[in-house]
């Protein structure tokens, strides 16, 4: 419609001299201008398809760039979850390490209690064979009582009924314990007296409990005068406190009145005895 204007427009104005030649100059001016607005929708056509397709490069990379950031969330997780069972790793092996450290230990402790065990019976087995002829005469018996090495003497060969000095037989009977305790220098001894239930009431012996009493004391002269260091040596009175047998006959308050002869234990051989050195 424009084009059909404006001709006439200019027909009508230029009706003067020279119209035509103006007409056909607007003409071209119209062409001219219409090629310039076709070229420029042209370009805005070609920049408005970059610009879509700029959006669209836009939209893929934002789809790239979060479909990264969820891949690197999920790498950050599986790293957190790395870290943590690396954690647990290392606080088991932590663990296992200690567990095989106190099972070599309890396995140190128990060979060690073995050996020690294994040292009392030896010396056990040595204090039988070297007492074996007083074992064998009857004089004397070697038993293990509460985990102690224990020499034990009847009071019948020893002391006479209500007495507590030694007779000739029971000297001779603890000059050979003496000679084989000699042996041990670097062990103790410690001479206990025990009776029946027999009360006794004398002047010299107003009960049991100084019966027993003196008669541990005079086996521990008689063994100090025999050769035993007297710094290795001790004497204890238990009466009737710990029988071994019932007193209800005679042949069982025979076995009660007795002296033992307890061989000392070590404590530095015991299980613990360095710990307890150290409190």
């Amino acid at each position: 419609m424009r084009h059909v204007i404006l001709p006439l427009a200019l027909a009508l104005t230029l009706s003067g001299c020279g119209w035509k030649k103006e007409a056909a100059r607007l003409q071209a001016a119209l062409v001219e201008a219409d090629a310039s607005i076709a070229d420029k929708e042209t370009t805005v056509a070609t920049q408005q398809k970059e610009i879509d397709d700029l959006g669209a490069r836009i939209a893929s990379l934002e789809s790239d760039i979060a479909d990264k950031q969820a891949e690197i969330q999920a790498l950050e997780a599986a790293l957190d979850d790395e870290r943590e069972q690396r954690a647990r790793i290392l606080a088991d092996r932590g663990a296992l390490r200690n567990e095989v450290a106190s099972m070599k230990e309890a396995l140190t402790d128990l060979q060690e209690r073995k050996r020690q065990a294994e040292a009392r019976v030896a010396a056990y087995r040595d204090l039988v064979a070297r007492f074996q002829a007083l074992i064998d005469a009857g004089t004397l018996d070697v038993r293990i009582i509460d985990g102690r090495m224990v020499v034990v003497l009847n009071n019948d060969i020893l002391f006479a009924s209500g007495a507590a000095d030694l007779s000739d037989d029971g000297r001779a009977a603890l000059s050979e314990v003496a000679a084989v305790f000699t042996q041990f220098p670097d062990r103790r001894f410690q001479v206990e007296g025990h009776t029946d239930d027999q009360p006794i009431r004398t002047s010299r012996f107003p009960s049991n409990w100084y019966l027993a009493s003196a008669r541990a004391i005079h086996v521990v002269e008689h063994l100090v005068a025999s050769g035993v260091g007297a710094d290795a040596v001790s004497a204890a009175s238990y009466a009737d406190t710990r029988p071994v047998a019932a007193n209800d006959s005679e042949e069982g308050r025979s076995q009660n009145r007795r002296i033992e002869i307890v061989v000392v234990p070590d404590l530095s051989e015991l299980p613990g005895y360095d710990e307890l050195a150290d409190l």
